[in-house]
């Protein structure tokens, strides 16, 4: 109930200071919200909780996504993966050239992976069937849903209500409702935190452990780091993490895992990449040097973080940004070989300082990336059990 009090507060403030699609998503999630609260006040059973955090989902994600999908065009990022898929699909890269590009918006800035949710639009499905941003939600809510399954134990109905209060809460429902790319990219994060956290599951009678858990985990951080560059940090942290926890062999096969799933996904989503100069120049233009604004023509986003204040002074501040960026980088580096994380929660701590750190630093970077802190904190707050006190001696 005070989660429920707490995303409604900020649903109420968001109906009255921003605009656009922000505030459909906000009058819709504060009625949702509302009417969680009197039913979660209401009902204590477990299936009193889990009918208001249900409909929670419906009124604050499920509703505005498809009224936003409907009644608004495309979002520039959308635009973007719709036809990075229709360019996959005729040319074998996502990517346009450097002599191709136009504007701002002929670079694409995300890794091969996140074209997928382009091709049902691509190969001409049309309706909400076609729409990336239905796509995206799909591809957020089933390794979120994954990843409270295994860090539960398989508890079904913690898993579905966790997923549930995950999805509905305004960290994950205003990005899948207003639809924009990071959810899925943190979903596999944190799957790949779950699986860590059981790096060789023994199986239960009579049955065969689905993946392990370093090598499901290298796979899970492999397709996020194909998704978008905001997921490569995880890489070094959990790495440290394991290396710490199980030894430098566990760690090899993590990395292993890892490099193997970026490579096998980049030759199948952009062969061109691997194939000639031209399509790998295209890559790194596109999704490395137009993010960090070297590229000629620069995204017009705006914000009021250090890293973006700075690029705005000119070419000097733009270096002191990258310079800065480099330089918490490389604190993190020392941090992890000084002191590595020892377990998935002091992993994922460390990960969301460090996103935090650069999020602030970087030179275009907006205020929406910081769902990346904010859901590693909350995927922690959900699934972390508290521990069993330690037995008294006697006499003590």
């Amino acid at each position: 109930m005070a989660a429920y009090a707490a995303f409604g507060a900020y649903a109420v403030v968001a109906a009255f200071l921003s605009g656009g699609r922000d505030r459909v998503w906000a009058i819709w999630a504060a009625c949702g919200y509302a009417v969680a609260l009197v039913m979660l006040w209401l009902w204590r059973s477990r299936r009193g909780r889990m009918a208001a955090v249900l409909v929670s989902v419906a009124l604050a994600v499920l509703a505005p996504l498809l009224w936003l999908s409907v009644a608004y065009p495309l979002e520039d990022g959308m635009v973007v993966i719709d036809r990075s898929a229709a360019l996959l699909l005729h040319h074998g890269s996502p990517y346009l050239a450097a002599d191709q590009v136009t504007s701002w918006l002929s670079y694409n800035p995300y890794l091969p992976v996140m074209t997928l949710f382009g091709l049902p639009s691509a190969a001409g499905v049309g309706g909400l069937a076609g729409n990336s941003g239905v796509w995206i939600a799909v591809g957020t809510v089933i390794p979120l849903a994954a990843s409270f399954w295994i860090a539960m134990d398989h508890q079904r109905y913690d898993a579905l209500l966790a997923t549930a209060v995950a999805v509905a809460s305004p960290v994950v429902g205003l990005n899948l409702a207003v639809i924009t790319t990071d959810p899925p990219v943190l979903a596999l994060i944190v799957l790949a935190l779950a699986l860590a956290a059981r790096p060789e599951p023994a199986a239960r009678p009579g049955r065969t452990p689905w993946v392990s858990g370093i090598t499901g985990a290298g796979v899970a951080l492999g397709v996020a780091c194909d998704l978008k560059s905001t997921a490569w940090l995880a890489v070094p942290v959990l790495a440290a993490m394991v290396a710490a926890r199980d030894g430098a062999r566990a760690a090899g096969r993590f990395l292993a895992a890892v490099a193997g799933t970026v490579v096998v996904l980049v030759a199948v989503l952009a062969p061109a990449a691997l194939t000639s100069l031209r399509g790998a120049d295209a890559l790194v233009q596109n999704s490395v040097l137009f993010p960090l604004g070297l590229t000629h023509d620069k995204t017009p986003a705006e914000s009021l973080l250090p890293g973006h204040l700075l690029t705005a002074l000119g070419p000097a501040g733009h270096v002191a940004s990258v310079g800065l960026l480099l330089a918490a980088g490389l604190g993190i580096a020392i941090s992890l070989v000084i002191r590595p994380p020892r377990d998935v929660p002091a992993a994922a701590w460390r990960l969301a300082v460090g996103l935090t750190l650069m999020f602030l630093l970087g030179p275009q970077v907006r205020f929406g990336y910081f769902i990346y802190p904010l859901g590693l904190i909350g995927w922690l707050a959900l699934t972390q059990t508290q521990e069993a006190p330690a037995p008294v001696r006697p006499g003590l």
